[in-house]
């Protein structure tokens, strides 16, 4: 889907109206198109086994009158919940029982509503579950334009990184995407496969640094029955399930150069043995691979194969850290307070000025994705219709730590600094440090309220070693 980016774009919403009743189907869709959400009405039972399992649902109406579908209200809300347990559910009935009232909410409904629907009813039940927030969308994660993987900011390095993507996308050219932990390296490679030509096709992931050399080739290559201990049946690794759509090998420069060999002539060949089998197995698949280390470094010291970054890298694609482009930040709230709407139900009108400022100049050590995890804690734990720190106190000490605060000292540093004078790389020291120092140097527990991985955490401090920032103990 052809689109550009400006700052009025909003994401799409998903609301599912499981009802046979044309009349308060059109009522449903008429307020939900002035809101800018796309309504889907499931009204036979077709449509509702094709639809019920989509992910992308954000709201779902559902009848408790069900004329011409088979399954009953109650059967499917108990799918429901059981699949989606955070999805909102708004139950609609003909009559105003409240035993049914009662039973609905019992059984997990978020709203019971009588027939005819009252618009300012449904508008306010909107509000809370579907904000009006305005985004600028730089791509949509999908060519339906749900939002699922909807990569969002105003960003001059981030709008070029998407741009470069939706140009390779519809190629088998295969991109390697660079980024520290917590990007969105992810999130790109996911939504360059649904904008590809094999976007009906499988899309198959694998962490590289999860696994071995031995459980790598079994869980790529696969394995026969009785290749080795253990091998009770047939395995068909990834390479086989991701024929005709797109393998992303995640943080590849994590892998051994001897596996690195394999892989090249993989790669080369398109073809394979099982572990343990002699029948040649030839695939089609496209390849997309991450790396949150600088690969070349990695090629200097001989820990990577060249070979395999020419085979790996027909274009790099760099996503920069969440520091580096704080003009992202609020965007990034906004988009969260929208996916973690229908989870808490709160109706989130602004966000204060100050706890604005502050997300917007903490360095974020774990990118994107401890963004993420504040907002949605924020969400849950705060009250009121205006997102702020304040109602989260505990949050707000993550943030804070020991000092990192707009016009406060630095952690870690002796010098009088303000964090106005700092660059966002000390920025981002300063709360690595002050992290430690609130877990009494326990890197798992650091690493954990920072939002980081163990190894994102590790490599930071051996660096601030080198550079005497920080004393070893070892």
């Amino acid at each position: 889907m052809d689109m550009i980016p400006t700052a009025s774009d909003r994401l799409i919403r998903q609301v599912l109206i499981i009802d046979p009743d044309p009349r308060t189907a059109q009522v449903l869709l008429e307020i939900l198109a002035r809101r800018g959400a796309r309504g889907t009405v499931a009204a036979t039972d077709t449509h509702v086994r094709d639809l019920l399992s989509r992910p992308s649902w954000n709201l779902i109406f559902l009848a408790l009158e069900l004329d011409r579908i088979t399954e009953s209200a109650a059967t499917i809300l108990a799918r429901i919940r059981s699949e989606f347990p955070e999805r909102p559910v708004i139950m609609l009935s003909g009559t105003d029982s409240a035993r049914s009232a009662i039973a609905a909410l019992r059984g997990g409904c978020t709203e019971f509503l009588v027939k005819p629907l009252q618009p300012n009813t449904v508008e306010a039940i909107l509000d809370a579950h579907l904000p009006r927030c305005d985004l600028s969308v730089l791509s949509y994660g999908d060519s339906a334009g749900t939002g699922q993987w909807a990569i969002v900011g105003i960003g001059a390095a981030l709008r070029r990184t998407v741009e470069l993507a939706r140009k390779v996308a519809p190629s088998t050219l295969p991109v390697l995407i660079q980024g520290e932990s917590g990007t969105g390296k992810e999130l790109l490679a996911r939504w360059i496969h649904s904008e590809s030509r094999r976007a009906a096709n499988p899309f198959i992931r694998i962490n590289c640094a999860a696994l071995n050399d031995a459980l790598l080739e079994s869980e790529l290559f696969g394995h026969e029955k009785g290749a080795f201990t253990g091998a009770v049946a047939l395995h068909k690794g990834r390479f086989e399930r991701a024929h005709g759509g797109t393998l992303l090998l995640d943080e590849i420069t994590e892998t051994s150069p001897a596996f690195q060999s394999k892989l090249l002539r993989v790669l080369e060949e398109m073809d394979f043995e099982r572990v343990g089998g002699k029948e040649n197995i030839s695939v089609n698949v496209r390849i997309l691979s991450t790396t949150n280390a600088d690969i070349l470094a990695r090629i200097a010291e001989g820990r990577f194969r060249q070979d395999l970054y020419y085979r790996l890298a027909g274009l790099r694609l760099h996503i920069l850290p969440l520091r580096h482009r704080p003009e992202d930040i609020p965007q990034l709230i906004w988009l969260f307070v929208h996916q973690f709407a229908p989870e808490t139900g709160r109706r989130i009108v602004s966000v204060d000025a100050d706890t604005l400022e502050l997300l917007a100049r903490y360095p974020w050590p774990g990118n994107v994705r401890q963004l993420r995890n504040t907002i949605r804690s924020l969400m849950i734990l705060g009250t009121g219709e205006v997102l702020t720190l304040d109602d989260v106190p505990s949050v707000r000490e993550e943030l804070v730590g020991n000092g990192f605060q707009a016009g406060s000292p630095s952690v870690g540093n002796s010098s009088s600094l303000n964090s106005a004078d700092l660059t966002l790389d000390q920025l981002e020291q300063t709360a690595i440090l002050a992290a430690l120092d609130r877990t009494s140097g326990n890197q798992t527990r650091a690493a954990r309220a920072l939002g980081i991985s163990n190894r994102t955490l590790r490599e930071k401090i051996k660096r601030y070693r080198q550079q005497g920032c920080l004393q070893s103990t070892e």
